[in-house]
């Protein structure tokens, strides 16, 4: 994919967009969110997305650069075993997803990432991510790597303490990141965004 250049009056169209789209910007240092009228919270200068290949549910190699081909991919991280807000947020994705029109959710890819590794294989987080929207793309991977992928996202990964079941706590952070066509990270959302809101700042993301 192409690289976006530098210079404001040269962005790629969708980081053009977002940019365009959000009003009453305050100016902030690098990786530093602005105040717009979309949901999401518009980064000035982007997120840098690193595209170091992690694994996909049918086993094949998967980097959030070469293979998220779309105008705009949804990007979140977290595992199958997450009691609570991973379960919120992807039923958000997948009922924003549902409020989009065909030609919208045609452009649009959602990424499921898990932080927990050891228990989510292939097969895991494929069945993970085909419960929610058979659309939706389920990866894992080696945890360095993950952790590496995440980290210039805004994302922090760790693994926490021992539960008493026997089980362990994964911290991480629960932002849903977009990645734009040319390989830039422009917007995030907070794990509380409302289905509705993210449906329409994908339908504006998308339309300018």
């Amino acid at each position: 994919m192409r690289r976006a250049s530098g210079v404001r009056d040269r962005l790629p169209p969708l980081a053009a967009a977002v940019l365009a789209a959000a009003v009453l910007l305050t100016s902030c240092s690098s990786g530093t969110e602005e105040t717009g009228e979309l949901a999401g919270n518009v980064l000035d200068p982007p997120f840098t997305v690193d595209g170091t290949p992690l694994v996909a549910d049918d086993g094949s190699p998967y980097s959030l650069t070469e293979d998220t081909d779309k105008p705009l991919t949804l990007v979140f991280f977290g595992y199958t075993n997450c009691p609570d807000i991973c379960q919120q947020v992807m039923s958000t994705l997948a009922l924003a997803k549902n409020r989009l029109a065909e030609a919208d959710a045609e452009r649009l890819d959602v990424v499921f990432v898990t932080t927990d590794p050891a228990r989510d294989d292939e097969e895991a987080v494929g069945h993970y991510a085909d419960q929610y929207d058979e659309s939706f793309i389920g990866v894992t991977g080696e945890l360095d790597t993950i952790v590496d992928v995440a980290e210039p996202l805004g994302i922090a990964v760790e693994k926490g303490k021992k539960l008493p079941s026997g089980g362990y706590e994964v911290t991480h952070g629960t932002q849903v990141v977009g990645i734009d066509g040319s390989d830039q990270a422009p917007i995030y959302w907070n794990a509380d965004v409302s289905q509705a809101e993210l449906a329409a700042d994908i339908h504006t993301l998308l339309d300018d």
